[in-house]
């Protein structure tokens, strides 16, 4: 700003010519400065002026005080609010900006999967030596997620039977079916073999291509429990490595958030104008019986799971904020999976479960998906004038069980699943083409709940642990917190603790860390706006011990 200032001021500076004179057998330049004319200096100095106190001086006082006072958060709400506007009034120009959002959710995929490996092996071989911690975890991590997508589905089926969502719905008789035929075709057979292929991969890279999280999260736990085996050195080596990589991704986090409030303004606007106003007036009662069935499942059991784990109620949700708005306005829990884990990890919950059990949950613990897919099969068996026997319905259940397992990366995953289970128990095709046209709509809601529930999936897991805001998550925090003050004062020697532990930078230990110094002052822990925690927060959150 100040080069800008100095430019525009030289503009109207009189220039100045040399000349070359002999003084005591010495060559001297003497510079001889030119005038202007007294109409052009008063002429430039209004101009200097306007620009200067009229344009310039405004503009930087707005900029200040929007640096100041704004954050991520709010321009993300500037985002959808002229979405929503420029969705509804210009719906022609609101599809031919639709790329803008889809190039947001491309670049998050881009580090998805460096992200979960980097973080998983971290987790694992980093604060572990016993393999068998992970096949514990693992069992819990299965078991609390079954329970609780159970109860989902079981809400789903009763809110269609209460509500009737599908009853006076006209199915179109002679309507184009065949999308919706093409998408029951891919749903495929359940198979035993089919499920554990869908954990194990062909190969790393595949899965990564593909965004096959859980196969992702099986080569990185492998690969995790191998370097708990092998030496010292090698073990150092990738873990120095896989830390190297998780800090230069989360950097990269904080470039590609810088772009979200155009990714996601962009997405809500071409899905107002794909869609209108007057399809809510059409299936209205099966859009708000979803919204409700979310509302009421989150006060019914997650709530209450988070009181009975004495979870911090208002500060889980302070944390979870940014990474539940981008899910809901942009339709895909990968585009929060990186906000996800930092604001779990800030909140109180170690590397070893925020990297494991959030990855995971993308493909078990879909909370809002599977509530959605028993809402909406009885809606279509509804819609075609069928009643279906209680014996039916739990049926339908169990296979939404299975059948909804790591779909969450494959583009229009419900409607596949939605579509197959149609198809499989003889329910009208034609009611699958009705629901395609508000489930972006949908979409937005049932992905909201999707990251809320893993993210609250974290926090149990670490009470259950012992660790939730324990002794591992306190040093792994001052570590990070060492580290950012490091990078922040390395061109200033004066301001770094006169007593640095040899150990805070290199990374060479994963268990032995010095405690901070008591020189340090505030440090941001991801140098972000929303992250003020010191190093003298973390002691408020002494260790205790849980049942």
């Amino acid at each position: 700003m100040d080069r800008l200032r100095e430019t525009v001021t030289s503009k109207f500076r009189p220039s100045s010519a040399s000349r070359t004179v002999k003084q005591d057998d010495l060559l001297v330049v003497a510079e001889e400065k030119k005038t202007y004319p007294p109409w052009a200096t008063k002429l430039g100095n209004i101009c200097f002026t306007i620009w200067n106190r009229g344009l310039w001086q405004p503009f930087r006082f707005c900029w200040n005080f929007l640096d100041r006072y704004t954050n991520i958060t709010f321009w993300i709400f500037v985002g959808i609010f002229v979405g929503i506007l420029v969705g509804y009034f210009q719906p022609e120009f609101a599809q031919e900006i639709k790329p803008l959002g889809t190039a947001f959710i491309r670049m998050i995929q881009i580090i998805v999967a460096p992200l979960i490996f980097s973080m998983l092996v971290m987790g694992i071989a980093g604060h572990s030596e016993d393999i068998s911690t992970v096949g514990k975890l693992a069992i819990k991590t299965i078991i609390y997620f079954e329970i609780v997508t159970t109860l989902a589905l079981a809400e789903g089926l009763i809110m269609a039977n209460l509500i009737k969502p599908g009853a006076g719905i006209v199915l179109p008789s002679s309507g184009d079916s065949s999308e919706a035929s093409e998408l029951a075709g891919k749903s495929g057979d359940i198979t035993w073999d089919g499920e554990m292929f869908m954990i194990i991969p062909k190969n790393f890279f595949q899965a990564a291509s593909d965004d096959q999280i859980l196969g992702i999260v099986f080569c990185a736990a492998m690969f995790a429990c191998a370097a708990i085996k092998a030496d010292r050195k090698s073990r150092n080596t990738m873990l120095n490595i896989c830390d190297a990589l998780s800090q230069v991704i989360f950097k990269m986090v904080g470039l590609i958030m810088n772009y979200a409030p155009i990714g996601i303004g962009a997405s809500l606007a071409a899905t107002v104008g794909s869609n209108g106003i007057d399809v809510l007036s059409n299936l209205g009662k099966l859009i708000g019986g979803l919204y409700a069935s979310l509302v009421i499942f989150f006060l019914v059991v997650l709530l209450p799971i988070m009181l009975v784990f004495r979870i911090p109620v208002w500060g889980f949700l302070k944390a979870i904020g940014q990474p539940w708005l981008i899910a809901f306005s942009t339709s895909s829990s990968e585009s929060a999976l990186p906000k996800a884990m930092e604001r779990m990890r800030e909140f109180g919950c170690p590397n070893s479960l925020v990297s494991f059990v959030i990855p995971t949950g993308y493909s078990f613990n879909l909370d809002g998906s599977t509530l959605h897919l028993s809402l909406a099969s009885i809606f279509c068996a509804q819609a075609g004038g069928m009643n279906l026997p209680i014996a039916t319905q739990l049926s339908i259940m169990g296979t939404l069980m299975l059948s909804s397992k790591g779909v969450a990366a494959v583009p229009r995953a419900s409607l596949i699943v939605l579509a197959g289970t149609v198809a499989q128990y003889g329910l009208p095709i034609d009611a699958v083409t009705v629901v395609m046209g508000v489930d972006a709509i949908m979409d937005m809601g049932r992905t909201s709940l999707n990251v809320f529930g893993n993210c609250l999936a974290c926090c149990v897991m670490s009470r259950l642990e012992g660790s939730f805001r324990g002794a591992d998550w306190r040093q792994e925090e001052e570590d990070r917190r060492r580290k950012a003050y490091l990078e922040q004062h390395k061109d200033d020697p004066d301001q770094l603790p006169m007593h640095q532990p040899k150990d805070a930078d290199d990374g060479s230990s994963f268990k032995e860390k010095s405690q901070p110094d008591e020189q340090m002052p505030e440090i941001m822990v991801h140098q972000d706006k929303n992250s003020t925690k010191s190093i003298e927060d973390i002691t408020h959150y002494e260790p205790k011990q849980h049942p």
